[in-house]
């Protein structure tokens, strides 16, 4: 199954680029939050490491953080769940809240629920999440944008949106 996964990460990888530049641009925080695999560590190379392997490499590489970016551990699926992001996101004063990644029937939707109960504003572009199964994906988006009320995009779309 992780050979799916990558193959479909694989494919969004330039579109979450392009909006990571297009963030980057307009001075909104960038955060990454990532599973610890076992790790317990906010150490992004022991974690990439970890998760290197033939097919994967390629993909960390271009999609590593930069030093301006934020990056948080995890213990469970979602990025609220004893995490420090809601501290951040407070400090950093945001109420809007891109969210990408995979996988999006799991981590992306439980990312998505917990940001909806703290009563962010949520915007998913549907080409920068990837789940295993193509409609476990779809439903995913469904139910953030019916009962999450996540605003369903493409990452074009966004910044397009703020070029004008």
């Amino acid at each position: 199954m992780g050979h799916v996964l990558a193959d479909k990460t694989e494919q969004m990888t330039n579109k979450i680029l392009a909006l990571k530049d297009h963030a980057f641009k307009e001075n909104w925080p960038i955060i990454y939050i990532n599973d610890h695999y076992g790790l317990w560590k906010a150490d992004i190379q022991a974690v990439m490491e970890t998760c290197k392997n033939e097919r994967s490499a390629p993909i960390l590489e271009k999609m590593a953080p930069s030093k301006d970016d934020y990056f948080l551990i995890k213990p469970k699926h979602s990025a609220f769940y004893g995490t420090a992001l809601e501290t951040l996101l407070n400090e950093l004063g945001v109420q809007d809240i891109i969210l990408t990644g995979i996988a999006g029937n799991i981590c992306v939707l439980f990312t998505a629920n917990d940001a909806y109960m703290r009563e962010y504003n949520l915007i998913v572009p549907k080409d920068c999440i990837a789940s295993n199964d193509d409609r476990d994906n779809e439903y995913a988006l469904t139910m953030m944008e019916n009962v999450l009320l996540a605003k369903i995009t493409t990452a074009k779309e966004i910044t397009n949106e703020n070029q004008t």
